[in-house]
């Protein structure tokens, strides 16, 4: 039908009621806690968030307290510990990364005019799983068990059980934890980026905020993995006894330093980019015009994220690294600001060319970019070894650490509050209170921040809960606690403010005049997000494109009408949007909370070596997830095609690379394949690190080539018995594919036990040596792979056997062939690695 059509106003009202009826907010308090639209999850994302931020505000208040004076005893050393550790790890995990992906939940759909992203049940679980995550680490201080060694846990005080409590268990736990749900949610950000836009909005008229969540989103999946993989080797060490950081059995902390800083120097410019993004927002709508270069700033966020990764060893200058590392790493850290200067430039030079229209969301924008330059030119000094070997561990880097953070993180999340606050809520802040927090915030953070560059100068050591006044930082320590003080009062009037909020009036409809199109969102509109979804020409469509905003409204777009009484949005195509499909969303659902409690538990129970429970939680999410997939994925409409206006018609159902679940299920598999890539560059470090690996003795002996070759050819096998049943099935011989994906199951687990074979018959000893210890966790890590595509499988045979799938309606034997594809890859590196590479060597 075309969207001519709706001139006639009772056929237009007729739509608008139906499509009201099918977005009506769920009833019920409970229907409320488990809905799954991502504007409803995004901002209980967002309030918890900004409330660990608060905590964590608390925890720093505290510290400062304690260093105002010398020899102060408010707090006692293991008390300063807990706190300048949970303080550290709330705001890097808790607070700067989660804040992020939750603003782009809220945001994203509206900025690329859909009705939701791909997998709203998704972002409900890294939610849920992110909240339980959370209570339980951020709890852990009321009970003297909060973590105590640092955000970045260096073993071998951590991973000694003699010398760290049960806080170490719960830092790493807990957090693995929330990294699901920070991976989870960058599975959804990306594929609502690349598969959700509207039509025309090509890959370079995306709104740049578009560009900078896709990038970070992408570098979430190669910077997080490493750690995972760093968290398992440092709780196997923990729990089980096996030795990857024992230097006494072959082990080395420096293998530690590595997988965290390949995360945690990344972890900078994952959570600055986001802030960078809200400035390309609101930097053009205050100037009045569009942003100038747009493919230099697209390029410098690529470079910057490029860059990033080749800088983690910055952090590790004085561990005596070759002087050739040093040159590499250095250089590479001071090139990182290239990019970074090239996207600062161009908000100055578009300030410049416009008609400056001074608000407080510009205001923020401003201060804050004043601050982070301040704390970049500071990480040019330090990314100079020679000076970085005096300032290293001083008060220098913290406060370097600080101005970064703070002028690249939080003061810009206040600007985007009070930029994007009447979109959420369509009420505006105060621009009065909003103008007085700024002053009481910059001025804090300077007064807090400037003096720790003289105090660590002076010789004032990181992490300390007490100093001398012989060391003359008195007076620099007092003038930091005072602003910290100022700074929290600035906090204090924005959460003032916002809860004033609910007092005042409505906003008229895109306040700031904006002219992207998130701001096509009314004050009074309903929860079902806007009347039709456009077709872009530009930009700044609002602005650009002739009655946009009221051919939006009047439904003249795509898919004005919800005919079905179903959640549905347009599925594009990678590069230049053209229409794919009408994707129809998951509802309200307590299935997403329900795996994440069941997932949960299993983290939680095992922090407390209650392995056998930790054993039924796990057996609980594998039937949740099953339970999730089979009754919320890859349903068979009731009809092949539906108008979507225009005299368009599109597909209802998609499978293979056109499909959004198959972008979801080979992101999900880069970020896996990352985690194992970290495991095996801890099996080469290690070689590295001795003349004899593996070496000799009992309990040394390798696994052979037997038994990995054995378990390399029936991989093989399963994943070429996998290939054939999607093309077979594709061809319509159901009863064929259905035989191979039986035949390929039990080739998965006999590639299982194959696995395990090798290091079990040659009596392997973990406890004994680094070397047998990593062999064993390769191959466990191979061989649960190869019990999930068992289980993979099983899974698509039994979707077919219920009428499920269908040549037609393939997806699940598509996105399961995606999954054997890289654990072909996983197989193949592993057992040729244990198996033949020793003898190589």
């Amino acid at each position: 039908m075309s969207l001519h059509a709706q001139d006639d106003p009772q056929l237009r009202a007729a739509q608008e009621e139906r499509l009201r009826a099918t977005w009506k907010p769920p009833q019920g308090l409970f229907l409320r806690w488990t809905d799954t639209n991502n504007n409803r999850v995004g901002v209980w994302y967002t309030l918890t968030a900004f409330g660990f931020m608060l905590f964590a505000g608390v925890l720093a208040l505290i510290m400062r307290t304690q260093l105002a004076v010398p020899d102060n005893d408010l707090v006692s050393a293991n008390g300063f510990n807990q706190l300048f550790t949970l303080h550290g790890s709330m705001m890097m995990f808790l607070f700067a990364v989660p804040m992020f992906e939750a603003v782009s939940i809220i945001l994203l759909p509206q900025l690329l005019g859909a009705r939701d992203l791909p997998f709203p049940r998704l972002s409900a679980f890294g939610y849920w799983s992110f909240l339980i995550g959370g209570v339980f680490v951020s709890g852990s201080i009321f009970f003297n068990a909060a973590p105590d060694g640092g955000w970045f846990m260096y073993p071998p005080f951590t991973t000694r059980t003699d010398l760290s409590g049960l806080g170490a268990d719960i830092w790493m736990l807990g957090l693995s934890f929330i990294e699901v749900s920070s991976v989870a949610a960058a599975v959804e950000l990306i594929v609502g980026v690349l598969k959700c836009r509207p039509p025309g909005m090509r890959l370079n008229l995306m709104p740049l905020y578009a560009w900078y969540i896709l990038v970070v989103a992408v570098m979430i999946l190669f910077a997080f993995p490493p750690l995972i993989a760093g968290d398992i080797l440092f709780e196997l060490e923990r729990l089980l006894g096996w030795s990857f950081f024992d230097p006494a059995k072959g082990g080395d902390p420096i293998l530690w330093q590595h997988l965290f800083w390949i995360f945690g120097h990344p972890e900078v410019y994952i959570v600055f980019l986001p802030s960078i993004a809200l400035f390309a927002m609101i930097v053009p709508t205050f100037a009045r015009r569009h942003l100038l270069g747009y493919p230099w700033i697209v390029l410098a966020a690529v470079g910057t994220a490029f860059l990033s990764f080749g800088l983690w060893v910055h952090h590790m200058f004085t561990t005596g690294l070759p002087k050739i590392s040093l040159a590499f790493f250095s250089a590479a850290s001071e090139a990182v600001a290239i990019p970074t200067g090239i996207q600062i430039f161009a908000f100055i030079a578009t300030l410049w060319a416009g008609r400056v229209v001074w608000s407080v969301p510009l205001l923020y924008a401003v201060g804050s970019i004043a601050i982070f330059v301040i704390g970049g030119l500071t990480g040019v000094m330090v990314a100079i070894a020679p000076f970085d070997w005096q300032a290293h561990d001083t008060y220098f880097v913290v406060a370097h650490l600080h101005y970064v953070l703070i002028g690249g993180t939080l003061i810009p999340l206040f600007g985007g509050l009070y930029y994007y606050w009447p979109l959420i809520t369509g009420k505006k802040l105060s621009d009065r209170i909003g103008r007085t927090a700024f002053w009481f915030l910059f001025a804090g953070a300077n007064l807090t921040f400037f003096p720790m560059h003289f105090s660590g100068l002076m010789g004032m050591p990181r992490r300390v809960f007490t100093y001398p006044s012989e060391l003359g930082v008195d007076g620099f320590n007092l003038a930091s606690t005072i602003g910290a003080y100022v700074f929290a009062a600035g906090v204090l009037l924005v959460c003032i403010d916002l809860a004033l909020s609910p007092r005042r009036a409505k906003a008229e409809r895109n306040p700031w005049a904006a002219g992207t199109l998130e701001w096509l969102a009314h004050p009074d509109d309903e929860d079902w997000g806007i009347r039709s979804v456009p077709l872009i020409e530009s930009r700044y469509p609002i602005w650009d494109q002739k009655d946009f905003v009221r051919k939006v409204d009047e439904g003249r777009f795509f898919l004005p009408d919800a005919e079905e009484g179903r959640r549905e949005t347009i599925v594009t195509t990678v590069l230049d949007a053209r229409p794919l499909q009408v994707l129809r969303l998951g509802g309200p659902s307590w299935k997403p909370m329900a795996t994440a409690v069941a997932l949960g538990s299993v983290f939680i129970l095992t922090t407390y070596h209650l392995y056998w429970w930790s054993l039924v939680g796990a057996v609980a999410t594998l039937a949740m997830v099953l339970w999730w997939l089979w009754s919320g994925t890859a349903e068979i409409p009731e009809k092949d095609e539906k108008p979507i206006g225009h005299g368009m018609t599109l597909p209802l159902y998609l499978s293979g690379p056109s499909a959004s679940g198959w972008w979801a299920m080979f992101i999900t598999m880069m970020a896996d394949a990352t985690a194992f890539s970290g495991l095996v560059f801890g099996y080469f470090f290690f070689w590295t690190r001795h003349e004899d690996f593996p070496p000799s003795g009992v309990g040394m002996d390798g696994p052979g080539a037997f038994w990995p070759m054995v378990a390399l050819g029936v991989s093989l096998a399963s994943w070429a018995a996998t290939v054939a049943a999607r093309e077979v099935h594709a061809r319509g011989g159901v009863s064929a594919a259905r035989a191979l994906l039986a035949a390929g199951a039990l080739l998965s687990l006999a590639a299982v036990g194959a696995g395990l074979a090798g290091p079990w018959t040659t009596g392997l000893e973990p406890k004994l040596h680094v070397y047998p210890a990593i062999v064993w966790t390769l191959a466990i890590w191979t061989s649960a792979h190869s019990g999930v595509g068992a289980i993979c499988q099983l899974y698509a045979l039994a979707r077919s056997l219920a009428g499920r799938t269908t040549p037609r309606h393939d997806a699940d034997v598509r996105n399961i062939t995606v999954y054997h594809h890289f654990l072909a890859i996983t197989a193949i590196v592993t057992y040729l690695t244990i198996g033949l590479f020793p003898g190589l060597a």
